[in-house]
């Protein structure tokens, strides 16, 4: 088979391709490049589409990079909260889907769970880069689930944590990945906490990785200094931190335009707490240079993470091109 009738073919790459082809590192560095091209005006502008059911929704995110080699990616994921309980199943399944974006070609059609999971870990990373004290020692996880891990992982990396307090609303998750990061984060104290706000008052990084409807985080417990990534609310009524702390804080956000919508400053505006102009920065303008990060020790600075198709691009590309380069994935012909 030529190189052009293999370039043809599309892809099919399982959770488990995903994981061996693309890890943490990768991953925040590719987002940090799509990041900065899109400051360029070198991508097709992320959209986002909701879709509504009765126990649950699809969201619908696309986005696209122009230049010598376009890609444009489509991702649907589905997101049925009862899910574990009621049928033994993920609460978030779905695809996403890369083409050609010079013919259309379907290159690669890929399991969006592992996707969705190591690019939200890794974009929080990077805004850590920026946002969080270069000495930050001490990390808060708050939703014990996949999420919650991969994040211990990735901000282990980009920071020098030496403890991990984890903290669930089922105690019993807590304790199961203590056990499970344990023999991963050599050197790292891991240790569960059932008092959020004693947490808080030692933490220098915090990530809140869950489904929460009502905040969480109070604004009194958050000592200064502290960096929060937000990732639980990306859909309409989803929230994690007190409105009170988002309008004072140093808020950065992945994308205005959505985080208006459906992340944590959703709650804020409707409480007339701040207004969309005096959001400090989307990530990618201070990832570019155009915003600065962090400018103080004392300074309480927020990620509000909704996830952006952005970051599923450029996580779909990196493993679409490490996939050929080593001959992985299934090759499958949707024309036949």
């Amino acid at each position: 088979m030529s190189d052009r009738e293999e370039f043809a073919r599309t892809l099919l790459l399982t959770a488990s391709d995903v994981a061996a082809l693309l890890d943490l590192p990768t991953c925040l560095a590719a987002i940090a490049d799509v990041l900065h091209r899109h400051a360029a005006g070198e991508t097709v502008p992320p959209r986002v589409l909701g879709l509504r059911a009765a126990e649950g929704g699809l969201h619908v995110k696309g986005a696209g990079l122009l230049g010598a080699e376009p890609r444009l990616a489509v991702k649907l994921n589905a997101n049925f909260p009862a899910n574990p309980q009621r049928f033994g199943l993920p609460t978030i399944q779905g695809v996403l889907v890369l083409f050609d974006g010079a013919n259309g070609r379907p290159l690669a059609v890929l399991d969006s769970m592992m996707i969705t999971a190591l690019r939200t870990a890794a974009t929080s990373a990077l805004a850590a880069r920026y946002l969080a004290r270069p000495d930050a020692a001490t990390l808060t996880i708050c939703g014990c689930g996949r999420q919650g891990a991969i994040h211990a992982h990735a901000l282990c990396i980009e920071l020098p944590i030496a403890r991990v307090l984890l903290w669930d609303s089922d105690p019993g998750r807590a304790d199961r990945l203590a056990d499970e990061l344990a023999p991963e984060l050599s050197g790292v104290e891991l240790r569960r906490v059932d008092d959020l706000g004693e947490a808080l008052a030692e933490t220098d990084v915090c990530a809140t990785c869950t489904p929460a409807r009502s905040f969480f985080i109070r604004a009194e417990d958050v000592r200064p200094g502290t960096f929060i990534a937000a990732v639980g609310a990306d859909d309409q009524g989803k929230q994690e931190l007190d409105p009170r702390l988002v309008a004072r804080a140093t808020l950065v956000v992945d994308s205005l335009a959505q985080c208006v919508e459906i992340g944590e400053l959703q709650h804020a505006i409707a409480q007339s707490l701040i207004a969309p102009d005096q959001v400090h920065a989307e990530l990618g303008d201070i990832v570019s240079g155009v915003r600065p990060g962090r400018k103080a020790k004392e300074e309480i600075t927020i990620f509000d993470s909704t996830g952006t198709a952005l970051q599923d691009l450029a996580a779909a590309i990196a493993v679409e091109q490490r996939a050929r380069a080593v001959g992985a994935g299934t090759v499958i012909d949707l024309g036949a």
